[in-house]
């Protein structure tokens, strides 16, 4: 199960939203080993594209010092689909079964497919399949 603040997952659907209608891409960081996200890290998706996101290369590299500087690992990569429901693409699973993909890193998806709706769903790779998680949204850690 993803537990996540409500002002985090606020800040993903209005980085989604903003970036519609190519899709939006960025992380949520936390302290290594803890599994709470806390630090909001949108990135820019090199591929400016509505179907397909990519990290831009030295966006990352500078994010990916940051967090080993700070302890801290990313702990949610989230993304936007912005023309379907917020499910894995094809492109996706591929990524994920790749041994690229953090089987621990919650894999949150945001539809903008609809100005009025909001659908957030999260994904774990678990034995090698796609598997949907719980998502609690909570309004702090406590």
């Amino acid at each position: 199960m993803l537990t996540i603040e409500r002002a985090l997952v606020d800040k993903i659907i209005a980085h989604a939203r903003a970036d519609h209608p190519d899709e939006a891409c960025g992380l949520v960081a936390g302290p290594a080993g803890s599994d709470r996200p806390t630090r909001f890290i949108p990135m820019i998706n090199a591929e400016r594209s509505p179907t397909y996101h990519n990290f831009d290369e030295r966006e990352w590299l500078q994010v990916y010092r940051e967090m080993d500087d700070n302890d801290e690992e990313m702990i949610v990569h989230y993304h936007s689909h912005t023309a379907t429901e917020a499910y894995p693409s094809r492109t996706d699973l591929d990524y994920l079964r790749s041994s690229l993909a953090d089987p621990r890193v919650h894999r949150l998806l945001v539809s903008t497919r609809d100005p009025d709706e909001v659908e957030v769903r999260s994904y774990l790779l678990v034995d090698g399949e796609i598997s949907e998680e719980e998502v609690e949204i909570v309004e702090s850690y406590g």
